[in-house]
Order: structure tokens, then sequence, then C-alpha cells
């Protein structure tokens, strides 16, 4: 579900600022559930615009309005605009995991490898 900017007039979003920007909507989430706030690939890709906070989370008992964080990571200013869309939303259940502690790890193929460890 796309999100559009419920913005009274212009927002410029100067380089390296972040920004909250509202939406005009709250919601009412089933119990269990979560909406995950994700990027527009064509703004990230674009203009350097994106979410701060990727993904944001909407909790089910959040009843505020929601809202939008971005952060301008691009070079120029970027201007948004009521009813510009600005995010998505996926509607996604959370899982409850019971963590344990151990002393010892199962061991795997792949180990501590870390970033780059099996990419190229």
């Amino acid at each position: 579900m796309d999100v559009e900017a419920a913005v009274a007039g212009d927002l410029v979003i100067a380089p390296g600022e972040r920004v909250l920007v509202p939406t005009g909507f709250s919601v009412s989430l089933p119990r269990g559930y979560e909406l995950q706030v994700r990027p527009r690939s064509g703004l990230a890709v674009k203009y350097g615009v994106t979410i701060l906070n990727s993904p944001g989370t909407v909790d089910a008992d959040y009843r505020g309005e929601v809202k939008i964080a971005l952060i301008n990571l691009g070079r120029e200013p970027y201007t948004i605009s009521r009813g510009d869309r600005i995010a998505q939303l996926v509607l996604a259940p959370v899982t409850r995991a019971q963590l344990q502690v151990v002393a010892v790890l199962d061991k795997t193929a792949r180990a501590d490898g870390g970033f780059g460890h099996t990419g190229k």
C-alpha cells in the first residue's frame, strides 16, 4: 500500500536532513500484526530519499497518526508536496520467539563469516 504525504504546503528536505512527514491517517491493526514502513525504490535511487529507520514499524496498539521518518541522503534538496507517494506499508504477522542463552553455538558451514563472506 502506498503512503501519501499529508503536508499543508511544500516540504523541502535539505541534503542530510531528517524529517517526520504526516500521513493524515491512523490505523487499528489486528493483535499479532504490525505495519512495516518501507522506502519507495524510485525515491531512494533517483533522489537519495529513504526511510530513516527502515523498515519502520507501526505496532498494533499504536493509535496516533502514522508519520514517516525520511532522510535525504542525496546531494540536492528534495521537495515533498501534498499527495506525493513517500513510502510503502506492508501488513505482517509478528512472531514472538523464546530466546535461550547457550554456552556454545551449533556449527554451520558459514561459521562467523560476516559482510561479503557469501557473495563476490
